[in-house]
């Protein structure tokens, strides 16, 4: 970095909203379209862009970029914060090659003490054998204290002998509604805990303390800032992160947006009462409710229609009734909250649609309601999301990480209902991108990648996998930046750089719209700035 932008950098203000700052010399995108050579900026917030030389500012702090590409701030439509942070406190599994490989990994960042051992990031599909893994496996390595650890998706989980003991978990021990417990053929539990019966063993693990909790999101939001990540759509507060989050905002420390769901409509939605809308200097808004109505493709608890073709008899796991859930979703849009249901498999997709169905009186609205993932959706219930006006809060890297296992799962047929961003796109659906981190790694340019080119980063399938489905990179870029703002209500003052809108955007090492699709992953931020403030500069 020049010695010149570095000072620049060090004399913007450490709290408050910035300076007031000229942009010169950049190679800039307002939008995916629209360019500028320089922009201004007065209170955090655009004052005007344009093409050559900028015009004079007496009182503006002039920094050149010396033809840096600059972008709008990248926004993850669904994300779990505290989740990723948690991944720098916990053991971390995630690309583990086997099952040994994953003991390993328990071994070496075994933490120290007498207490739980907790981690995340296992992933028995990637493994040889493709099997769940077992207690007495767990038992092999860590005997003497209770050890979960939560798979990929965190929608099934993995516990030692001693945890189950702990727990109480025995033969005669129950499924929960929605959860199973994996048994042998005797009936004994084998470890693995999927949806609901994770319950069974998490809820004697102690909570983290709001010390923790502060720490686990401040680690987080160091790695979203360095990703190019400006806001982000947490999926799933509770109460207590969210009274974190407030402290983190009155203290001027957030340096991302977060833009908060809230779990359930039971007790963190009767705390909150009312939305809460731009707090902090815009850095905090909970409008809306996080509901769950089945589980993950990956663990077969994606609620299905029909039987899963590589588990003949299962359909999944189904959450609630749909009275309950309608239910829910009429009491949450009734305070004046848009409602996200995480929905997988078709069965809960329809189920989804059907809850908003009612409460909107079929009705398309301006609610703004989301169905977050719409993974695998039956090709008649999409035409449904239009007519509703349901905003489809997909993952495109999940598309690319289940390319091996989707067609196991569910069999050719129903894949033509599943991953469909083109069908929802030529409908007019709106898009809403993200990552879902950390079940998947929390890079945007991983998703724009993968929407662009239906591609793994090694670059296979040839021709990428049901291409047909794939998303221009103009499209891609809207669903990670305005259409991603407009699916939180935000897209007056986010989601590009024009004037009168916070001045979030991303430096980067090359020009993303000016390169062989293929390089898209591998795009680079250099600096990321919040409000015409500065929250990363990579050294």
């Amino acid at each position: 970095m020049p010695v010149f932008l570095l000072t620049v950098l060090l004399l913007l203000p450490a709290t408050g909203l910035a300076a007031d700052v000229l942009i010169s010399n950049a190679n800039g995108y307002i939008d995916g379209e629209n360019r500028f050579d320089w922009m201004s900026i007065s209170d955090g917030r655009v004052t005007g862009t344009g093409s050559g030389q900028p015009p004079a500012i007496d009182s503006a702090t002039v920094v050149d970029m010396e033809g840096k590409t600059i972008i709008p701030g990248l926004i993850d439509a669904h994300g779990h914060v505290s989740s990723l942070g948690e991944t720098k406190l916990t053991v971390d599994l995630v690309g583990t090659g086997s099952l040994q490989d994953a003991l390993n990994r328990v071994v070496a960042q075994l933490p120290p003490g007498d207490g739980w051992v907790q981690g995340r990031g296992w992933n028995q599909v990637i493994w040889p054998g493709k099997n769940y893994p077992q207690a007495a496996d767990l038992d092999r390595v860590v005997s003497n204290r209770p050890v979960w650890l939560t798979r990929i998706d965190g929608h099934a989980g993995w516990a030692n002998t001693a945890a189950m003991e702990l727990a109480g978990i025995n033969k005669q021990t129950e499924d929960p509604t929605g959860g199973k417990i994996i048994r042998d053929q005797q009936g004994k539990a084998t470890g693995i805990f999927v949806d609901h019966a994770m319950a069974l063993i998490e809820d004697n693990i102690p909570p983290p303390d709001t010390t923790r909790i502060r720490y686990a999101l401040e680690l987080a939001q160091k790695r979203l800032n360095s990703l190019g990540i400006t806001s982000v759509h947490d999926a799933g507060v509770d109460s207590e992160t969210l009274g974190v989050y407030k402290a983190m905002a009155d203290d001027q420390v957030l340096t991302v947006r977060i833009y908060a769901m809230m779990s359930g409509a039971g007790e963190n939605l009767d705390a909150l009462v009312n939305p809460l809308i731009s707090y902090g200097r815009d850095r905090l808004t909970a409008r809306s409710v996080k509901l769950y109505i089945d589980g993950a493709l990956g663990s077969r608890g994606a609620a299905m229609l029909e039987d899963y073709s590589d588990d003949p008899g299962n359909k999944g796991l189904v959450f609630l009734k749909q009275e309950e859930l309608n239910r829910q979703v009429a009491k949450a849009m009734r305070m004046g909250f848009q409602v996200n249901i995480h929905a997988i498999g078709d069965q809960g997709n329809r189920m989804a649609l059907d809850a908003f169905a009612a409460a909107q009186t079929g009705q398309a609205g301006d609610y703004r309601n989301r169905i977050e993932h719409s993974q695998v959706v039956v090709p008649d219930d999409i035409p449904r999301f239009a007519a509703l006006n349901i905003i489809a809060s997909m993952q495109p890297v999940h598309a690319t990480s289940d390319k091996n296992m989707a067609e196991d799962r569910i069999g050719k047929k129903r894949l033509v209902g599943a991953y469909a961003w083109r069908t929802f796109l030529d409908q007019g659906t709106i898009i809403a991108a993200g990552s879902d981190f950390p079940v998947e790694y929390a890079n945007p340019f991983f998703g724009i990648y993968a929407a662009v080119t239906r591609q793994d980063q090694q670059g296979n399938p040839a021709g990428g996998w049901i291409p047909q489905q794939a998303m221009t990179l103009a499209e891609t870029f809207r669903a990670f930046t305005t259409d991603a703002a407009y699916a939180a209500f935000q897209e007056a003052d986010l989601g590009s750089l024009q004037i009168g809108k916070w001045a979030d955007f991303v430096v980067l090492d090359r020009d993303m719209f000016n390169i062989d699709e293929a390089e898209l992953w591998q795009v680079q931020v250099e600096q990321t700035w919040l409000a015409g403030e500065a929250v990363f500069v990579r050294h």
